[in-house]
């Protein structure tokens, strides 16, 4: 049984099913739209949370509620758009796409742990002559590291396990691991055990990061749950 499950990983690994590259474009694509929607969440969500943004209520409802549609209710409105803009099965399309999608998460959770930040951090290192952007960089963002962690979790998970855009929009060059390790066939039809293979390769990656943070996801789903 174990060489037949160590002759299988090899398969799906160095054979000849196309699934490494495919599982290369999961990396890129994932990390790469994580690091996207966290960046410009985190500066939206400072600016929603220490200026005065006109109708910021109905703002952040807005943001937020784009992430309560299913994929397939844009799912035909975002392939034409993408086929008229040549970004159909390219790694730049799907990084864009994840990133819009995660970015509405990203702004709501951050902004919450930003409000837990007192002012007065920002206010005495500005009065020190830092400017804003040198106060955000040095009292706001080492406190924010927490949410920062727990948001990018959420967002990595989302990208790293998305099938319906990435079964539409992608087929040969930018496709992921998702919609091509249920197509692994063997010589005798769908080859199950390199399925298993291919999805238990796939899972290291997201397992290994998130528990490289656990820490840091535990405090942030807690961070200013437990008020003095």
């Amino acid at each position: 049984v174990c060489d037949e499950t160590v002759r299988k990983r090899n398969m799906v690994i160095a054979g000849p099913s196309n699934f490494m590259p495919r599982f290369i474009n999961s990396l890129i694509i994932a990390f790469g739209s994580t690091f996207c929607a966290v960046f410009l969440g985190t500066m939206s969500a400072y600016g929603f949370s220490r200026f005065k943004v006109p109708l910021a209520d109905d703002l952040l409802f807005f943001i937020l509620s784009t992430r309560m549609m299913p994929p397939i209710a844009v799912a035909i409105p975002i392939y034409l758009m993408y086929r008229e803009l040549g970004l159909s099965d390219t790694a730049l399309g799907m990084i864009l796409l994840y990133t819009a999608v995660n970015v509405s998460l990203a702004v709501w959770l951050l902004k919450g742990f930003i409000d837990e930040i007192p002012r007065e951090y920002e206010e005495a290192a500005m009065i020190d002559g830092y400017t804003r952007l040198q106060a955000f960089w040095r009292t706001v963002l080492p406190q924010a590291t927490t949410g920062i962690a727990a948001t990018a979790i959420f967002c990595l998970i989302f990208a790293w396990n998305e099938y319906a855009f990435a079964a539409l929009l992608t087929s040969g060059t930018a496709q992921t691991a998702p919609p091509f390790i249920p197509t692994i066939i063997g010589e005798g039809g769908q080859d199950w055990p390199a399925v298993a293979a291919g999805t238990t390769i796939f899972l290291v990656p997201i397992l290994v990061f998130t528990i490289l943070l656990r820490k840091q996801l535990l405090r942030g789903i807690t961070f200013g749950a437990v008020r003095k």
